[in-house]
């Protein structure tokens, strides 16, 4: 399983517990790394620190070589923070019939926001490249003032491979 925008491990440790075998942490930030390998030093079989939308060819062979079947993205999509030719990139890692499983704050799967991670999701589902097995809204946390922020949490079958051109700004 790739763990991209791993942080400290946290995601990582929880998936242990439920019984994940093989993770690999996927960061941009070395200092997250240095985070996990301290906090969470069994948590990941390895991790890379790397921006996948300018890998170094070794960089994305070494995760090729991994042959992942699942990606896990935790509360780090359509703010900006991995951008969505990052996560085609790890997406396109995962073989055909693995899931990938995310959240999303749930105005980005409104159909007015047409940029972004919020319209390649919207493509790939309208394509079939996924196939949702779960859809599921929930209170993520509450904002500083006391409003319930609300996220939509998916996991989807890769049925095929993404095409680049499903990206809005490629």
């Amino acid at each position: 399983m790739l763990d991209l925008g791993a942080g400290n491990g946290i995601v990582a440790e929880a998936l242990h517990e439920r019984g994940g075998a093989q993770i690999v942490g996927l960061d941009i930030l070395p200092e997250a790394r240095a985070a996990a390998l301290r906090d969470r030093p069994d948590a990941y079989t390895d991790y890379l620190v790397a921006d996948l939308c300018d890998a170094a060819p070794d960089v994305l062979a070494r995760l090729r070589a991994f042959d992942a079947n699942a990606l896990v993205c935790v509360a780090a999509l359509g703010f900006g923070d991995i951008p969505a030719a990052a996560f085609h990139q790890a997406a396109s890692l995962v073989s055909t019939g693995g899931m990938l499983a995310f959240n999303i704050k749930e105005e980005f799967l409104d159909e007015r926001y047409t940029h972004g991670f919020s319209e390649l999701i919207r493509r790939m589902v309208r394509e079939k490249v996924v196939r949702v097995e779960v859809m599921r809204r929930y209170r993520h946390r509450l904002s500083a003032a006391g409003t319930p922020l609300f996220y939509t949490a998916l996991v989807v079958t890769k049925l095929a491979e993404i095409p680049r051109s499903m990206l809005v700004d490629p």
